[in-house]
Order: structure tokens, then sequence, then C-alpha cells
């Protein structure tokens, strides 16, 4: 296992659009194990792929307060159920802001395991608003991309201040 850099906005990477995965083998079962424990060390409740320069469709979530529910999701396909709800969210890719941004209550995931076996789960609040956030980063989206122009340039400013400063 190995802890992986995880890309921060406003870097470009983050807007590439993550390609599926054509066969779930061992570099792909790393590559999940490696992002979990990157999530967990960050801490974060989510993790996708592209966050860690890796350009393939592959999310981890673990909402849960112990940090024992890791769930790994290849190639996730989501529907929407539910309401829509207002939810502060936050992301490992854009340190230290939370804003609120709208999103389902529930929603139906379908997706790979490890081993290569599809599956299908219902999801409902946190859980659900946690893969749509992560299913957001495979196709190159940030949940600043939800707000006003203004507030993400304001965001985008700080963080590049903060790079800068810090390189």
């Amino acid at each position: 296992m190995a802890i992986l850099e995880i890309l921060e906005f406003p870097d470009p990477r983050l807007r590439t659009k993550a390609k599926p995965v054509a066969e779930v083998d061992d570099s792909i079962r790393t590559l999940a194990g490696d992002m979990l424990e990157t999530m967990y060390q960050a801490p974060g409740i989510g993790l996708a792929a592209s966050q860690v320069n890796v350009h393939q469709r592959v999310i981890v979530v673990d909402v849960s307060e112990e940090q024992d529910d890791p769930h790994v999701f290849i190639n996730p396909e989501i529907e929407l159920l539910g309401e829509e709800i207002l939810y502060p969210e936050g992301c490992l890719s854009v340190p230290g802001y939370y804003e609120e941004v709208t999103r389902h209550n529930h929603i139906r995931v379908s997706a790979l395991n490890t081993e290569g076996e599809r599956f299908t789960l219902e999801a409902k609040d946190l859980f659900a608003i946690c893969i749509q956030h992560e299913c957001d980063h495979l196709d190159g989206k940030l949940f600043v991309d939800y707000l006003s122009t203004l507030k993400r340039n304001r965001i985008r400013k700080k963080l590049e201040k903060a790079h800068r400063e810090a390189g």
C-alpha cells in the first residue's frame, strides 16, 4: 500500500475525463487499496482515481465514523432517486473550503467490485452525496463548479497563493 499525491484545484489534470476500466486486475486492486489508504490518511470520506492523477473510473468511499466500512466502485453508474437537498461539501482537492451544493439524497449505483463482479446498491444521505461527488471527479467536475463564478475564482486565487507560498 502507498499514500498517493492528491492533486489540488486548480490543477488542470483534475479536469481530465476518466476512462472506463477495461479489466479488473491486480493493478486496479492495488490502486483501490492505495486510494483507501490515501483517503483515510488525508483524512477524507471519498476519493476518485482522477484526484490521484489516475484517469480510470474508480472511486472509494467510507462515510463511517470508525473508518471501517470501505466501498470500492469501479465503472460506477448512478441513477438519481429521491429529492434534491442542499448539503455542505468539502473536497480533498479543494482543501479548507466547504460550500453548500445541491445533490440528490437517494441514488442507486451500479458498479464492479474488486473481483470484477457487478453489483447494485442504493445509497441515501451522506453516502449518496459522497458517491455523486466522487463520480463528478471522474467526469472532470469539481464541487466548486456548482458555485458562483465569483466564489470559485476567490477559492482558486487563495489556493494558487497558498501553492506559491508553499512551493
